[in-house]
């Protein structure tokens, strides 16, 4: 028999945990034995103490099984289970891609997703600027969706990881949120309760990303990599570039927009190509589809280059309530704002860097996105065409167009993005899209 306060007062005192204590204290968080401020406690004697790779693992373990943890055998599906997580960023729209595109390869990607807080989109938000799509649909239609289209991209359920919705809700409110050992056990313990095969997890650097500085971007990586191994399910993290805006674009009909043309091949950001490639070839690879990073990316471009990957975003979207022919008519159906103009830089110059979070926020204040969990929004707002770092700005060439519902609104978002974006006379050092791999032969 464990006491909460007994196992608080051994992490206070920098001591690490057994795998029966950690269960026996989620298991207090999900039936409500364990007190909030009891929860509080333990999160600010991890957040000040750490715990080691094996006590994340079993708090991540102990999270995952605090409630459904989806099993995909009895649907008889003849490839991996594989999915990919993003800490999130701005103008980031590649699930919408990766998904189909590994689908249309043989992989089945049931990619349970999130709403966006703060400045960085939420894929959900994405999809809801479709009319008629479910992202909260019943578990037999979502089963039979990635059954039948090998794709389908959702919201969290309310009997996945009820103790992750309990704990991080009193992290958020007693400032213990960031704290590499939680932040690992929340993303990972609602990414493994999908029950997959294999995860590729995207870890965002730069000025638009999560985590404060590359180091911390890398320990998250390594942390995450270690962890999910450890738990049984093959990972690899990418570090890849947040220091500008991802795509072309940011704010969510627009995004939805971008990723149709990605995948009909009418538009290909480039730096969207090369993190959306990078990331689905390490889930082929891992998942057992792909013999190499030459073989996997050979067959991602021949699904996107003969029309698979686009059909099976049309099969997803029908199949979850949306228009079926919203791939070739995606125009009439995504809202449009009342105001799309032009925003241009004072001086001529090079596009030279970006405060991203601050272009992000742009979108939020516009009405793209929330300032708290449950406010409504604008599907049609957000910056459209935005300049990309090292690109020649000048009276012809705008930093971005705004999309907006007033005057006031699109003001304001032009002195944002005006004041994010820094124009100089020579162009910035090229950095990479994708900085570093850490798979688990690395660690």
């Amino acid at each position: 028999m464990f006491l909460a306060q007994e196992i608080i007062r051994k992490k206070r005192n920098g001591d690490a945990l057994t795998n029966q204590e950690i269960q026996f204290f989620v298991k207090g968080i999900t039936d409500g034995s364990v007190s909030e401020g009891q929860i509080a406690a333990l999160g600010m004697a991890v957040y000040f103490n750490d715990m080691t790779m094996d006590e994340r693992i079993a708090l991540t373990t102990a999270m995952r099984d605090s409630g459904t943890v989806l099993n995909w055998d009895s649907l008889g599906l003849n490839g991996p289970v594989i999915d990919k997580h993003s800490t999130g960023g701005v103008g980031d729209v590649i699930s919408l891609m990766l998904g189909p595109m590994v689908a249309a390869c043989g992989g089945y990607v049931p990619m349970i997703s999130g709403r966006g807080l703060g400045h960085t989109g939420g894929t959900l938000d994405k999809f809801d600027a479709i009319p008629g799509y479910q992202t909260e649909p019943s578990s037999e239609l979502f089963r039979k969706v990635v059954k039948e289209a090998g794709v389908a991209i959702i919201g969290q359920t309310g009997d996945l990881v009820p103790a992750d919705k309990r704990f991080y809700s009193i992290r958020d409110n007693t400032a213990t949120v960031e704290s590499i050992s939680l932040i690992t056990a929340s993303i990972l313990s609602k990414k493994l309760a999908a029950g997959l095969d294999a995860l590729a997890m995207d870890v965002k650097v730069g000025s638009g990303a999560f985590m404060p500085t590359y180091e911390a971007s890398l320990e998250l990586a390594r942390s995450i990599t270690a962890v999910a191994n450890g738990a049984g399910t093959k990972t690899t993290a990418l570090l890849t570039d947040m220091n500008q805006v991802l795509a072309s674009c940011a704010g969510n009909a627009l995004e939805v927009k971008e990723a149709v043309d990605f995948l009909t091949g009418k538009y290909r950001n480039p730096r969207l190509y090369e993190v959306t490639m990078g990331l689905c070839a390490e889930m082929l690879q891992l998942g057992g589809l792909a013999s190499s990073e030459a073989d996997a990316r050979s067959k991602l471009n021949a699904v996107l280059d003969n029309g698979r990957a686009a059909e099976i975003f049309g099969k997803m979207v029908a199949g979850l309530g949306g228009p079926a022919d919203f791939v070739e008519s995606y125009d009439k159906y995504l809202p449009k704002a009342s105001i799309v103009r032009p925003v241009y830089a004072e001086r001529s110059g090079f596009a030279y860097s970006m405060v991203t979070r601050e272009l992000g926020l742009a979108v939020v204040t516009l009405g793209g996105g929330r300032r708290k969990p449950g406010d409504a929004l604008d599907y049609s707002v957000g910056l459209s065409n935005v300049c990309a770092l090292g690109q020649a700005i000048d009276s012809d060439t705008p930093l971005a167009v705004i999309h907006a519902q007033s005057e006031a609104a699109f003001e304001e978002a032009a002195r944002a993005v005006r004041g994010a974006i820094q124009i100089a006379d020579k162009q910035p050092e090229k950095t990479p899209e994708i900085y570093q791999y850490v798979r688990a032969g690395d660690l």
